[in-house]
């Protein structure tokens, strides 16, 4: 019922911001003046994906647009958890009730661009997805910029569905797989087939990640096997005042809050699929460092992913570190995860983020993002599902093959960056031409320019990947 609430509350703020547009309300832009972009996300919550992704593209499209001729701001749940994030953006906070920022924030600018991966689908939240449908439709309604950037389409419950296809008809979602780009034609909204924008992200030096592996243990010899679960089960949050008050009068709803008036799905269902998952992958890694000598690390790229972490670790002896992103920013835990030499990841920016460094890694998956990454690279041997009967010997095969196969492991996932670079390139190609479109006597750049000019500056190692997978 709340959903449907937000939904609809939603829903008539664009409304409304179309008719105040057509009454003359509302600041076009105008040539001379700086295009000001509000960059709409998840960010905040230490995702270390959701983070990484906005500051590519905050980087991506300065550097396309030029620097002195545009504004951003990026959206952040907490300012103390992105602090240092996004350079030259100011960052304005996206409050749990949402719909009154939106109505207020998204007007003050010349266009939204999406930064949120998951964002049309109700896997994770139908709020997060009409955060998402109100951004793009307040600046399409008023006839300004509304891009959706890498983003990825799934199921939708029928209402925000039908949300999508209304109000985003006049977006353009540059999708980071084909799938999704199916999803949204059938809705009547334009696409363009894209990437994720994490692949050009650089974290600290390696010796960083090396260093952080040394305190926790490490002899620096041995191969790191770095394992990222989740809690695959209880999606979808949504908000609920029944739970928000038994949660305040009598404690109830302890472990399923999420924040403020949001709940994860629980029950007895959850808890058991949970436990079986948890278990699973805790005696494949026991089993795998019986016949091999690894040291391993549970890593948490979510900060709610601790719990599962702390679990797992719990099973396994209770003497495997645990490294957070509540501990370690961005720039951190990259580079922690590319000092692994295997990786099993139910979380896929943390497969995503450690390609660059041609970590051999697994996915044990709860949707279609690892499912379809894992078909890219040719390493469908090396997916698995979260809800897998046989989940423990499935993982304990993929782990030996990251032992014994890694050379041709890395080959495929080279060859993926490679790829990948080459069409975020042309995701920056597609932006500049949808500003255009937009706003004709925008100064867009002029000449001939190469796939890498529509890429942020990139690091020597993506450089020696291009040289040599290109």
């Amino acid at each position: 019922m709340m959903d449907f609430l937000l939904e609809a509350w939603v829903s008539a703020l664009i409304e409304k911001s179309k008719a105040a547009w057509m009454l003359g309300s509302g600041k076009p832009w105008r040539p001379g003046e700086k295009l000001k972009l509000l960059f709409a996300g998840y960010n905040g919550t230490r995702n270390t994906g959701s983070d990484v992704r906005p500051e590519e593209t905050l980087r991506q499209l300065r550097h396309i647009l030029g620097a002195d001729n545009v504004e951003f701001s990026a959206m952040s749940q907490n300012f103390d958890l992105t602090r240092g994030y996004f350079s030259g953006a100011e960052q304005v906070h996206l409050p749990d009730v949402f719909p009154p920022f939106l109505s207020h924030e998204v007007p003050k600018h010349h266009g939204v661009v999406v930064v949120e991966g998951s964002a049309f689908k109700s896997k994770f939240a139908n709020a997060l997805t009409t955060m998402i449908i109100g951004s793009l439709g307040i600046a399409a309604a008023q006839n300004k910029l509304a891009v959706g950037y890498g983003s990825e389409a799934g199921q939708m419950d029928p209402v925000v569905a039908k949300m999508c296809a209304r109000f985003c008809r006049n977006s353009l979602v540059i999708t980071r797989n084909e799938e999704s780009r199916t999803v949204l034609r059938a809705l009547g909204v334009p696409t363009e087939l894209g990437t994720d924008t994490a692949w050009t992200f650089e974290p600290l030096p390696p010796e960083y990640g090396r260093k952080a592996l040394t305190d926790a243990g490490w002899d620096g010899k041995l191969p790191v096997l770095i394992v990222c679960p989740i809690n695959p089960f209880w999606w979808p949050v949504k908000p609920s005042l029944v739970k928000y008050a038994a949660r305040a009068t009598a404690g109830a709803y302890k472990d399923s809050h999420y924040r403020t008036v949001y709940f994860h799905k629980s029950g007895h269902d959850v808890d058991a699929a949970f436990e079986r998952y948890l278990t699973a992958i805790a005696k494949a890694v026991d089993a795998f460092r019986q016949r091999r000598r690894v040291f391993t690390i549970l890593a948490a790229t979510e900060a709610l992913d601790a719990r599962a972490c702390r679990r797992i670790s719990e099973k396994l002896g209770g003497n495997v570190p645990v490294f957070t992103s509540e501990e370690h920013d961005m720039y951190q835990m990259v580079s922690i995860l590319r000092a692994g030499h295997m990786m099993a990841s139910s979380r896929f920016h943390g497969i995503v983020t450690s390609m660059p460094a041609l970590v051999p890694s697994a996915g044990i998956t709860m949707d279609e993002r690892i499912r379809n990454l894992m078909r890219e690279r040719g390493h469908e041997d090396l997916l698995m599902n979260v809800d897998d009967m046989d989940l423990e010997a499935k993982l304990l095969v993929a782990l030996e093959k990251l032992a014994t196969e890694g050379e041709r492991i890395a080959d495929g996932i080279g060859r993926t960056v490679v790829r990948n670079l080459k069409t975020m390139a042309r995701m920056g190609v597609y932006f500049e031409e949808e500003v255009q479109r937009r706003y004709p006597e925008f100064p867009t750049r002029k000449g001939e320019w190469s796939w890498e000019d529509y890429l942020p500056p990139m690091s020597a190692g993506l450089y020696s990947l291009v040289e040599a997978y290109g």
